[in-house]
């Protein structure tokens, strides 16, 4: 059965993979091109990924590239309500996502309009999480992260990467569940606390997470995963974060978490043109 996530009444099936849009409010993300931390600005990028054919529009206020420093619930609260709520007026169909690990971001993220909660930290970096979210009753996406943000990249070191993440992931499902929580999507976490091999491990193995019967997010979206391979930066490295897409997209990933939405939705259509091929 083709896992789906129903998103305040609006199903989103994965017959077809489906695209989530960045918006960054933030000032010190790693890809500075994607940085709208102006209300005029983040509204003209929710326009254009929308038109662009994203699903899902994902804004965060907490930068969580390797070494960020870490900032508090109220700070993150300005950047990202005054953004969300004029996202809502402007374009009052769009599904939105906020990317928060504290729980009084969340809640006043879906008492201002959102939909679903993106936690880097999968309930780990705030104990009010689950029940949280649990009492919102909105969708919920949980990714695998070793450390934080600020600790992650210091020698992360598995036996397994793609059974240690497969482990945590299923734990943390079933706890969620415990507290009745059941739309939920899976990020493995490339880039969080994981090695560049450790990253192309996860990669090749996407299709293991089928076993949860839940929706997988990929977010591959110009990272170093993709640059440093390629000796080159974020801001050139969308070539190769479209070819890590084809095969994130064959390997079993639901939906794609980008910077780009036109060249990745175009993807998906040559993604979809190859499955049904005979």
């Amino acid at each position: 059965m083709t896992p789906s996530l129903n998103p305040a009444g609006k199903l989103l099936s994965f017959d077809s993979p489906q695209v989530m849009g960045i918006v960054n409010l933030t000032p010190d993300s790693f890809y500075t091109k994607g940085i709208h931390n102006s209300i005029d600005g983040a509204l003209f990028l929710a326009g254009k990924m929308l038109e662009e054919g994203a699903t899902v529009l994902d804004l965060g206020g907490q930068s969580s590239r390797p070494g960020a420093s870490l900032i508090g619930a109220e700070a993150e609260l300005q950047r990202v309500i005054p953004a969300i709520e004029a996202i809502v007026k402007r374009f009052p169909d769009a599904v939105l996502s906020v990317d928060t690990f504290h729980a009084a971001v969340a809640r006043a993220a879906v008492e201002s309009g959102a939909h679903i909660i993106n936690d880097i930290g999968a309930g780990m970096m705030d104990e009010k999480m689950f029940q949280t979210v649990s009492d919102l009753g909105v969708s919920y996406i949980m990714m695998h992260m070793k450390g934080t943000p600020e600790t992650m990249q210091n020698k992360p070191e598995y036996e397994d990467i793609v059974v240690e993440v497969f482990d945590f992931l299923n734990q943390r499902v079933q706890l969620a569940r415990e507290y009745g929580i059941y739309d939920i999507m899976l990020d493995p976490g490339f880039g969080f606390g994981k090695t560049i091999a450790q990253n192309y491990s996860l990669l090749k193995h996407l299709n293991s997470f089928e076993l949860l019967e839940l929706p997988v997010l990929a977010g591959l979206s110009r990272k170093s995963m993709v640059h440093k391979v390629l000796d080159a930066d974020a801001a050139t490295a969308l070539n190769g974060t479209t070819a890590l897409h084809m095969l994130a997209l064959n390997n079993g990933a639901h939906m794609l978490r980008v910077h780009d939405v036109k060249e990745a939705v175009e993807s998906i259509q040559l993604y979809e043109m190859y499955r049904k091929a005979l």
